[in-house]
């Protein structure tokens, strides 16, 4: 086997993030809102644009909205909560 050292032409390597903060901050949410009480949250899609999420999707009880969007802001790093979920009406 030959060893070759690594040739950059000049420039030098960029690094890239393995998980942008944005991603992160989707799997925090996402994470509180799957263990948090009061929320079944399996039809919920957590999106995250800077420090805003974005939350949609559809939830069994009316209730859950509220509940989903509440846990979304207590996660650290949270700034800003648009919460587009509607909810499917069956009681």
């Amino acid at each position: 086997m030959v060893f070759k050292h690594q040739h950059f032409h000049e420039t030098p390597p960029e690094v890239e993030a393995e998980f942008p903060p944005s991603a992160t901050l989707e799997g925090a949410v996402s994470d509180a809102l799957a263990s948090a009480g009061g929320v079944d949250a399996s039809d919920v899609t957590v999106t995250a644009s800077g420090s805003e999420i974005t939350l949609s999707g559809t939830v069994q009880l009316e209730t859950e909205v509220a509940r989903a969007e509440e846990v979304a802001r207590s996660v650290a790093g949270v700034t800003n909560v648009r919460n587009e979920i509607s909810f499917n009406g069956i009681a």
